[in-house]
Parts: structure tokens; C-alpha cells; sequence
């Protein structure tokens, strides 16, 4: 089944692999503008290993074995390795703080994700958060739609968003770009080629295949749950394949302003 669930998604994949975002990002102006909208989408994927972690292991007093305990191995492995990851300097940070720190490295502007965070220690409706930032309807959507799969709270529609939204989606000839960038400019972006490469790494060595393997735990031999992370892995790909098109668009109309 699972073969089946990445034939049934290859064709979305595919538009991203090939997306005209990569060949757009050839300034450090454009870089900046990318990573101050994908930012978001960085954070809110540490909701969805979260959320699973919550579901899939013991997390209350006091504590009882885990339901399944080949699932929790692998959601406990997975947050390990996004939450307390290694920096290129040997620091343990999150995966989401290597992006923050590599966008100030190049002089992104984090302000915006920065009043984002600090909302969220003052409300508790992530979908009022969301609308009072005003961010651009593209991260918008793409935020709103990763906290209604959690809200839902279908626990193996979760591990599928999870799985095929992930940064493996950025294809080698994006991160070759911008260590051409790197070459010909005084700006250090070792940090943010770091993170791609890092986070490809894990992805396609451990956790990729770690994910894939909780979905097959997760759904079993149910149809339904099958039926119902196909549809969810799609429509992750599709506001994935929405949020490169907005970011597009935003950086090719302000290129074409500049000239």
C-alpha cells in the first residue's frame, strides 16, 4: 500500500521538484525574500512531529507503556533528531532555530517570525495567531491547513502530512545554486547550506525511511486509513506546491520592480 500512496502523489512531487522557485532564487535578495515566508513552514512542521509524538507515546503522569511501541520508537527518534539536533558548530538547537540563525546570518529579516512566536505565548487560538499576522494568504493557507490536520486529530493523516511536506522536496541543483551564491559574494551563508544539506541528509538516511514506516504501522491494513492519507498527502502537496507559487510570484514582481 504504501508504494501505491507514493504513486498516487509522484505527479505532485514531481511539480515541486521542478518548481520555477529554485531557478528564481539566484540573488541574495531573492534568498532573503524565500526564507522569510518558508520560515513558517519550517516552525510549523515541529506541530505535526509534536502532535505525533503526543499521540504515539506516553506523555502523561504517570506513565504507562506506550500503545505501540514501534511507532513511539520512531516518533521518539524523529523529535530527537528535529528538536535537538547538531548546528555546524557542534550547539544542540532545533532544526527550526539552524533556519532562524542562518536567516540572520544572511540578514533576513526575522521580525515577523520573531512577533509571530511571542503571540503565541500570549493567546491560544493558533488560527487567531494566524489571521491577526496578516501574513500573505499563501503562508496563511499553508499554515491554517497544517493545524486543521492536527485539530482533526487523525492520527495517521498526520504521520502523512508529516511525511511528504518535508524538506527533501528541495531538490541538489537549489542548494548548488546557492553555494554559487555563496562563491561569488562577501555574505557567508555556510549556515543556511548547512541546513539544507542536514536536514536532506536525515531525511533520506533515517528519517524518511523511519516515516514511511510509521504510516505502514499506523494504517495497517485498514483501506480506509489508506484512502484517507493518500488524500491528505496530496493536499499537503498541493499547499506546499501554493506556497512555492506564492513566493514566486512575490519575488518576480519584485525583481521586476527593480528593473
Amino acid at each position: 500500500m504504501i508504494e501505491n500512496l507514493k504513486t498516487e502523489i509522484s505527479e505532485f512531487r514531481d511539480q515541486l521538484m521542478t518548481h520555477p522557485i529554485y531557478g528564481n532564487i539566484n540573488s541574495i535578495y531573492n534568498l532573503k525574500q524565500f526564507m522569510q515566508s518558508h520560515v513558517y513552514a519550517v516552525w510549523d512542521f515541529m506541530s505535526l512531529v509534536k502532535k505525533l509524538q503526543l499521540d504515539l507515546t506516553t506523555t502523561s503522569l504517570p506513565w504507562q507503556p506506550p500503545k505501540n511501541n514501534s511507532a513511539a520508537r520512531l516518533i521518539n527518534e524523529i523529535v530527537w533528531g528535529e528538536e535537538t539536533d547538531l548546528d555546524k558548530y557542534g550547539n544542540s538547537v532545533s532544526h527550526f532555530e539552524m533556519y532562524l540563525n542562518a536567516m540572520k546570518q544572511i540578514d533576513a529579516d526575522t521580525r515577523d517570525i520573531e512577533k509571530f512566536l511571542s503571540q503565541l505565548r500570549e493567546e491560544n487560538n493558533i488560527f487567531d495567531i494566524i489571521d491577526q499576522a496578516r501574513l500573505p494568504a499563501h503562508v496563511a493557507d499553508f499554515l491554517n491547513f497544517t493545524f486543521r490536520i492536527i485539530e482533526e486529530g487523525k492520527t495517521h493523516k498526520i504521520a502523512a502530512v508529516f511525511t511528504f511536506g518535508r524538506e527533501d522536496l528541495i531538490p541538489d541543483m537549489f542548494i548548488s545554486m546557492i553555494k554559487k551564491m555563496n562563491r561569488k559574494n562577501e555574505c557567508n551563508f555556510d549556515q543556511i547550506i548547512y541546513y539544507f544539506e542536514r536536514h536532506i541528509e536525515v531525511d533520506g538516511d533515517s528519517h524518511g525511511p523511519m516515516a514511511l514506516d510509521m504510516i505502514k504501522n499506523l494504517c495497517g491494513s485498514d483501506p480506509l486509513k489508506w484512502e484517507e492519507a493518500i488524500s491528505a498527502s496530496k493536499t499537503a502537496l498541493q499547499m506546499r506546491i501554493n506556497l512555492w507559487d506564492g513566493i514566486n510570484l512575490q519575488i518576480t514582481q519584485k525583481e521586476n520592480v527593480f528593473t
